[in-house]
């Protein structure tokens, strides 16, 4: 209960605990911004489908590349969905 009732007193905050908060809250970002995966995908995404669609028709929607970290590696994965052959 005294937790409840700690929660709704103004405590008086230190310069200290607000730079701590703030740098947690940077670190927290930045940690987001690495974890979205490199700024060069969607560019990469493009000039894939652009080789892609010299040889077969297929839509923006039908190309997936993502970076994923698996055992210390990363690793680029495409997913292509290429249409049924109708010959």
């Amino acid at each position: 209960m005294t937790g409840l009732l700690d929660y709704f007193r103004s405590t008086p905050r230190n310069s200290a605990s607000l730079a701590k908060e703030r740098l947690q809250i940077i670190v927290a970002h930045e940690r987001g911004v690495r974890q979205r995966g490199p700024d060069y995908l969607p560019k990469l995404q493009q000039e894939l489908l652009a080789v892609v669609r010299k040889y077969v028709h297929v839509e923006d929607t039908d190309i997936r590349v993502s970076m994923e970290n698996e055992d210390g590696c990363e690793v680029l994965e495409l997913n292509i969905s290429l249409p049924e052959n109708n010959a």
